[in-house]
């Protein structure tokens, strides 16, 4: 095989080339980036999907961003959302008329049907109620994941879009991020041989939990979902998804170790703002943070000049969760969580969840009876063990267009991307993370949790 036809092979397309351990050791030592083709079953559309937004934060912003690049694709012509900033701010950014323009989520719904679509990116805990209601006045829904906050009710919403034969598009985004679309592409080929286990790392970085699950929007479980599905049923997801075989059992251990009111340091106080003896030299500082670092501001509802506005921001710190010492909190998140699953066929995966990063960014390992898979997202590594040799694939930092990567290795877009054609074109097989496809990630983390609370072995049940 020569290299012009291997490369071509190499592109993660329908019906691409098998690509043996044969045909991978003939490669030697090489090192390749690829990108994600056009899809062959994507058409131009006779006229954008049009879409009303339930939710305006940083998810609905995200997916909100793509209409605004591609608006002869995704036309956003509505929002609903309590918090007058972020709604002003959508707003003007998608010329959304007075008229369409909401505060809560039960508004939308009390006017006939009026979009294509609906885009839900509401806190955790207000998924179901708008999904249901959405599907039952005939909308299509791209759902941010979580799916819903208990299994009754993920489980629900998949009747509901079945019997009503709409599509529900779960936000499981890292299926269409270039890195494990190629992963998973490679192992259906045969390129390690048989799968035999996975071991896969979600390291969260210690400062994106402080920010997220002890200061954040998902720093009480109750409140919201449990952590294992908040941050990590994209992973329990990927897992299944590159296995490609059903979740039996699920065995899981974790805890909430430090952000604890006992380890609160001798000298702070209970905000960063207030004075703390200790704040130059904690690690979770909000005032290095948030206001000498700049960084994640977007939850604080800034002007757009956010750097000449530091008096703005020292503000939020005093009147906010986010300017609270992370050790007293009402947190009760777990900080380490590890799960042990099994697959069909005698496939095992482990995966562990972790705080204490200074990096981010999932890390894999998949082990087959022809060769193995090392990779973080930025490389996959592919090794065939008869050879000893080596292929080094690197994912391109783009996603649509050219666009450089709009998150989750480009996932973002790419989801998106690909809702709007399986809308436009009403296809359901043109989305890999529909709820039907999606729900199981989440059986895996309600018995993941059940299991670390229970200090049992749960069976994981996907019969509805």
């Amino acid at each position: 095989m020569n290299r012009r036809r291997l490369l071509k092979s190499l592109g993660p397309s329908i019906g691409a080339a098998v690509i043996s351990t044969e045909a991978l050791a003939k490669l030697g030592e090489n090192k390749y980036s690829y990108s994600i083709p056009p899809n062959p079953e994507h058409k131009p559309l006779n006229k954008a999907v049009t879409a009303i937004t339930i939710g305006a934060g940083s998810r609905g912003t995200v997916y909100g961003n793509y209409a605004a690049k591609f608006p002869e694709q995704l036309d956003i012509i509505g929002v609903a959302e309590p918090n007058q900033f972020r709604n002003d701010k959508y707003a003007k950014q998608h010329n959304i008329k007075d008229e369409n323009r909401f505060n809560t989520w039960e508004d939308v719904f009390k006017r006939p049907k009026f979009a294509d679509a609906v885009i839900i990116s509401t806190p955790d805990n207000l998924h179901y109620a708008p999904c249901m209601k959405a599907l039952a006045m005939g909308y299509d829904i791209l759902l941010e994941k979580p799916i819903a906050p208990t299994e009754k009710e993920c489980r629900d919403i998949l009747k509901l879009a079945k019997k009503n034969n709409r599509i529900v598009a779960v936000c499981h985004v890292l299926r269409y991020a270039p890195y494990f679309v190629k992963m998973r592409e490679l192992i259906q080929q045969g390129a390690i041989g048989d799968i035999v286990s996975v071991q896969h790392f979600e390291p969260i970085e210690h400062l994106h939990m402080a920010h997220s699950y002890v200061r954040g929007n998902w720093h009480n479980s109750k409140e919201t979902t449990p952590i294992i599905l908040a941050k990590s049923c994209h992973d329990l997801d990927i897992m299944r998804w590159v296995v490609g075989k059903p979740s039996l059992k699920v065995a899981a251990m974790g805890d909430l170790k430090w952000f604890r009111k006992e380890n609160a340091p001798a000298g702070s106080t209970a905000r960063c703002t207030d004075g703390c003896k200790v704040e130059r030299e904690c690690p979770y500082s909000a005032i290095k943070h948030y206001y000498e670092d700049r960084r994640r501001l977007a939850v604080l509802d800034l002007p757009a000049d956010k750097t000449k506005h530091p008096e703005v921001i020292m503000e939020k710190l005093k009147t906010t969760n986010y300017g609270r010492c992370v050790y007293r909190m009402e947190n009760d998140q777990p900080d380490h969580y590890v799960a042990s699953i099994q697959f069909a066929e005698s496939v095992t995966a482990s995966f562990s969840m972790e705080a204490f990063t200074s990096y981010h960014g999932r890390r894999t390992r998949i082990m087959g009876t022809m060769g193995d898979m090392v990779g973080d997202m930025t490389e996959l590594v592919v090794t065939d063990f008869r050879t000893r040799k080596e292929l080094k694939l690197v994912p391109k930092a783009e996603d649509v267009d050219g666009y450089k990567n709009s998150g989750h290795g480009g996932g973002d877009w790419l989801l998106v991307r690909d809702f709007v054609q399986a809308v436009g074109q009403q296809n359901p097989k043109l989305l890999t993370s529909t709820i039907d496809e999606s729900i199981e990630a989440h059986l895996m983390g309600f018995m993941a949790e059940e299991s670390r609370k229970k200090g049992k072995i749960m069976d994981i049940n996907m019969s509805v």
